[in-house]
C-alpha cells in the first residue's frame, strides 16, 4: 500500500526548509499530543521538598502539578491547607465569647423577617 506522501515529497520535506513546510501543512498531527510549559514562582524549600517526595513515590514533579491542575479544573475550586493551624487572638476569642453569651441569653438578636420592609420598620422602631 502506498503512503499518502510520495517519495519525492518525503525527500523534499526532509530537507531543513522542507521540514518547516511539513509543520505548516500537517500541523494537526502535533496538536493532539501537545504539552504546554508553565513557569511559576515557587518557594525554593517547597519545590525541593515536593520534588523529593515525588521522587520517592517514583513520579516526576510535573505529574503532581498536572494532577493538581486537573483536579482544580474539574472541581472549579481550590483548598488551601497550611502546615500550622491558624489560631485566634485572645482579643478575638473574648469578642466571640461575648457574642456567644448574648446568643444564649437571647440578647442583641433581631426577629426573623418576611420581607425587607419588615426589617426596615423594625430598625426604625428601635
Amino acid at each position: 500500500m502506498r503512503s499518502l506522501l510520495s517519495e519525492k515529497k518525503i525527500q523534499f520535506l526532509a530537507r531543513p526548509r522542507g521540514l518547516r513546510r511539513l509543520t505548516k501543512f500537517y500541523r494537526c498531527i502535533y496538536f493532539h499530543y501537545m504539552k504546554t510549559v508553565i513557569s511559576v514562582k515557587v518557594d525554593k524549600d517547597v519545590h525541593d521538598r515536593a520534588r523529593k517526595v515525588a521522587k520517592r513515590m517514583g513520579m516526576p514533579l510535573s505529574m503532581v502539578v498536572n494532577s493538581g491542575l486537573r483536579q482544580f479544573a474539574l472541581e472549579e475550586r481550590i483548598v488551601f491547607e497550611t502546615e500550622k493551624a491558624y489560631r485566634m487572638t485572645k482579643k478575638f476569642e473574648k469578642k466571640l465569647e461575648k457574642i456567644d453569651a448574648d446568643i444564649r441569653a437571647g440578647r442583641n438578636l433581631s426577629p426573623a423577617f418576611k420581607s425587607a420592609d419588615d426589617a426596615i420598620r423594625w430598625l426604625h422602631a428601635k
